[in-house]
């Protein structure tokens, strides 16, 4: 805008101012060529700079005097400008010239004001603007850094806070422009979802140790129950309860990061192979290439052993866990994960419709397992198998800091 506005103002200026010189310049040659031709019809001599069809009259301009009409032109004379006017006389072109590089130099040191002034308006103006625009851009980029900050998880990101992250810190500015006003929102968004998660993992973790006291007391009573059908169906659902708890436990502690990351150097192979042993189903292990990898075996084994119990108990047989050095694969033979899970990931208590490996049910397994997974810095993938169909779930886990796969 700046440069526009200085553009437009520069030319016209320069038209204006042109056009007044050229004019009084113009009316000059035409007054000095009537005192010419006044001379010429009374037969006395010509003023200085008059005659008749003087050789350096431009050829356009002489060619109009001899048509019967005068006017003027600016043209060059012995390399300076001038001005010709010429008019008709008896058949010749009767010319008077007028120095025109005064004007000429009045126009060009215009232009050349024009310009400076110009540039140093504009120069000022972005330096102003770039500081301004700066200013606002840098808090556009905290507020938009602090945002992608929550998104990630980190809710006590705040965009007021002068080390970028801390609990319900004030605004760092008092301004109250629309990027203030923007940052407080998003603080005021954020402080409110911490606050809800908060107090969702909270009560997630008190009604599951609620629970665990009488179904401790209810799976003990069980025990002295006669054996029988029914004694038998009510065992199954006090397991069935007390796994659902121990999952939501689990979930409680993922969520808070209350939990401690104690990282080996494990042989990733044995690992898949206890893994398939300890959940006593009819799975496949194959390892193209074994691995060593530093991570804390416990949470590996979490994750492994949940996504072979989900395989086989919402896909179909075969099932098959692949090592190939820090990746691993779990595939099932079934109808594959629904388009919710391939979207957005496990969701807690989310029902999958049909019979892939879909995590139906409950659905804490394969949210266990992704928790499990980015604790220990491990990305879990999830997707379906192209030919012969079925889901694959796969485990791609950091090399060790002195690497080594083998």
């Amino acid at each position: 805008m700046c440069c526009s506005l200085a553009a437009v103002l520069g030319v016209l200026v320069h038209v204006g101012v042109t056009r007044q010189t050229v004019s009084a310049a113009r009316d000059k040659a035409l007054e000095q060529l009537h005192d010419a031709t006044r001379a010429y019809e009374a037969g006395e001599a010509l003023p200085p700079e008059s005659g008749l069809d003087p050789a350096a009259l431009p050829q356009s301009l002489r060619q109009l005097a001899l048509s019967g009409r005068r006017g003027t032109v600016v043209a060059e004379r012995d390399g300076r400008p001038t001005m010709w006017a010429a008019a008709p006389a008896d058949g010749r072109a009767l010319a008077t010239a007028v120095d025109y590089e005064q004007s000429a130099r009045t126009i060009t040191g215009l232009d050349n004001a024009i310009i400076g002034s110009s540039v140093l308006a504009i120069g000022g103006t972005l330096l102003v603007g770039g500081f301004a625009v700066r200013r606002v851009t840098r808090r556009l980029h905290q507020t938009a850094t602090v945002a992608r900050r929550i998104s990630r998880g980190e809710l006590d990101a705040r965009v007021g806070d002068a080390g970028g992250a801390g609990r319900g810190a004030p605004a760092r500015s008092a301004r109250l422009d629309e990027v203030a006003t923007v940052a407080r929102a998003l603080d005021t968004m954020a402080g409110t979802l911490q606050a809800k998660l908060v107090s969702e993992q909270r009560f997630t973790a008190d009604v599951a140790h609620e629970l665990r006291t009488p179904l401790t007391g209810l799976q003990a009573a069980s025990e002295l129950l006669p054996e029988g059908r029914a004694t038998d169906l009510v065992r199954e659902r006090v397991r069935t309860m007390r796994r659902l708890t121990e999952d939501l436990l689990e979930i409680s502690r993922l969520d808070s990061g209350s939990g401690v990351v104690e990282t080996d150097l494990h042989r990733l192979g044995r690992v898949a192979e206890r893994v398939v042993r300890a959940a006593g189903t009819d799975t496949e292990v194959v390892v193209v290439r074994d691995a060593h990898v530093e991570t804390d075996r416990r949470r590996l084994e979490r994750v492994l052993g949940n996504l072979v119990v989900n395989a086989h108990r919402h896909g179909r047989a075969p099932v098959v866990l692949t090592v190939a050095g820090p990746v691993v694969t779990v595939r099932d033979h079934g109808e594959g994960y629904p388009e919710y899970l391939l979207a957005h990931g496990p969701q807690r208590f989310r029902s999958g419709g049909g019979g892939g490996g879909g995590g139906k049910g409950h659905g804490l397994g394969l949210t266990i397992a992704a928790g499990q997974a980015e604790a220990i810095g491990a990305r879990l993938e999830f997707r379906n198998a192209g030919s012969g169909g079925g889901a694959e779930a796969v485990l791609t886990l950091p090399w060790p800091p002195a690497a080594g796969g083998r």
